[in-house]
């Protein structure tokens, strides 16, 4: 006979979150985004639901700071089209570096993130400044290594 097994289903009530301040400093692009995937998914914890928001929040200090390897910081670039004819408009990394530091890490962790409705909500629980400084302490953030 086969032994019944009872398999573990996170409840919204038991939830508990919990703050990490992530430092881009030096890291690489993709390496970081994937530990804040899994973060923000609560793949980092034995109780994880696929079904259920039990991920926690992540705060990402100085991403001016992100490196990518290889030829990328030349050749990478960001794309949006503006709805008109003839209006794709190609930003490089260079310049998106300079600009929107934020972006780049956001813009990543969402394409790592899977295409649903729960990945939406979770990724509202990713907050990223390009300086050293954020703003916040009210979540009692603890401070991570990746």
């Amino acid at each position: 006979m086969y032994k019944k097994f009872k398999s573990f289903q996170l409840k919204t009530a038991d939830i508990k979150r919990t703050w990490f301040v992530l430092d881009a400093a030096g890291k690489t692009l993709g390496r970081l985004t994937s530990e804040i995937t899994k973060i923000l998914r609560g793949k980092h914890k034995p109780t994880f639901t696929f079904n259920i928001d039990g991920g926690d929040g992540v705060i990402v200090i100085n991403a001016g700071q992100v490196v990518v390897t290889g030829n990328k910081a030349a050749t990478k670039e960001y794309k949006y089209h503006t709805g008109y004819v003839n209006g794709l408009r190609r930003i490089p990394y260079r310049t998106m570096l300079a600009r929107k530091p934020e972006y780049i890490i956001e813009h990543a962790t969402k394409r790592m993130m899977p295409h649903s409705r729960l990945a939406n909500a979770q990724l509202k629980r990713l907050h990223v400044f390009a300086g050293p400084e954020h703003n916040l302490q009210a979540q009692k953030p603890i401070h991570a290594t990746i």
